[in-house]
């Protein structure tokens, strides 16, 4: 059995968000800030993951500080609360998701189909709002201490956005439809080429830990600051110094799914290792993985290799510009 490298001590816990429950909008969980005048509107979503601690540490800042709307509207979501109650210290990987994964069930024959699961009834809710947005930023975090990244579709206007918000320096592209139901950041519009609404993700660095949700707060501001929906003066307050030097973009080539409890990598592996063309990457059952390409970068491996669920990303590195 594959035996993943031991996980850092955790250093956030769960806060009681309790009483932010009763949002604005007749849905738990999400709050909605409206301003006078015209402007975008823009949404920012926590707790896709239940064990993701850094966008509740962000969205929590952000409601301590008060929201500062200057134009447009905001929108702030803690989309898997049913998930995030569920955090258990002893098993700190279990609360991910209740029934299915939340940020893999962002297609319409998902969320127009029978599907009853938690995570879809959720979707559900939230659909009208990810539809509308025309600025949508995903909060997460990774299992493994590796460097933050941003991650979002390769269309031009993503890609313009994500060179305005710089940081996390690491960035991670993708042509679309990599991951099996669909992402929440290429919902509807947002993973069109003929609008101008915009779907980015960041990974903060590992879950647990507290500069994670440092992250979360300082790559949220970046966001938000070309929307112009909060006051300047707030986030120039806030936002810390950039961090010198460029950008490094990986272009995701396929997402593996394991189709054995018996896979497992070569070696214990936490992320963005690179393999030569043809190196073993890793085995399911008597199947050898390989790296299709050099310098084949893995993204994001996962902790527990379960049969039917996502194994790891492959990625291959590009220049610092990108080209759509």
């Amino acid at each position: 059995m594959y035996v993943a490298p031991p996980l850092p001590p955790i250093e956030v816990l769960p806060l009681d968000i309790s009483g932010l429950k009763r949002g604005n909008v007749g849905i738990d969980y999400v709050h909605r800030f409206e301003s006078a005048h015209p402007g975008p509107s823009v949404m920012i979503n926590a707790l896709t993951h239940g064990n993701e601690f850094c966008g509740m540490t962000a969205l929590a800042w952000l409601f301590e500080k008060g929201v500062h709307l200057t134009c447009g509207s905001l929108t702030l979501s803690f989309a898997n609360v049913a998930a995030y109650e569920t955090f258990d210290p002893a098993k700190p990987l279990a609360s991910r998701f209740v029934d299915r994964d939340f940020n893999r069930v962002w297609s319409r024959e998902i969320l127009d189909s029978a599907d009853n699961s938690v995570e879809v009834r959720r979707a559900r809710e939230l659909r009208k709002f990810v539809e509308t947005a025309d600025g949508f930023f995903d909060i997460h975090s990774t299992t493994f201490p590796v460097r933050p990244m941003l991650i979002y579709k390769l269309l031009e206007k993503s890609v313009q956005l994500a060179a305005t918000i710089r940081e996390p320096l690491t960035h991670i592209v993708s042509t679309g439809s990599k991951h099996e139901g669909g992402v929440m950041y290429e919902f509807g519009r947002l993973g069109r080429s003929d609008n101008s609404a915009i779907g980015i993700l960041v990974e903060c660095g590992q879950h647990f830990a507290a500069s994670s949700g440092r992250v979360a707060i300082q790559t949220m501001l970046r966001f938000l600051k070309p929307f112009d929906v909060i006051d300047k003066e707030f986030i120039a307050a806030h936002l810390e110094p950039d961090v010198p030097g460029d950008f490094v973009v990986y272009e995701i080539s396929e997402v593996l799914k394991a189709k054995t409890n018996e896979a497992s990598f070569v070696r214990p592996v936490q992320g963005f290792e690179e393999f030569r063309e043809g190196d073993v990457i890793g085995f399911d059952g008597e199947q050898d993985i390989r790296a299709p390409f050099d310098r084949c970068a893995i993204i994001m491996p996962k902790a527990q290799l379960i049969a039917g669920r996502e194994m790891v990303t492959l990625a291959r590195r590009l220049d610092s510009r990108v080209n759509t």
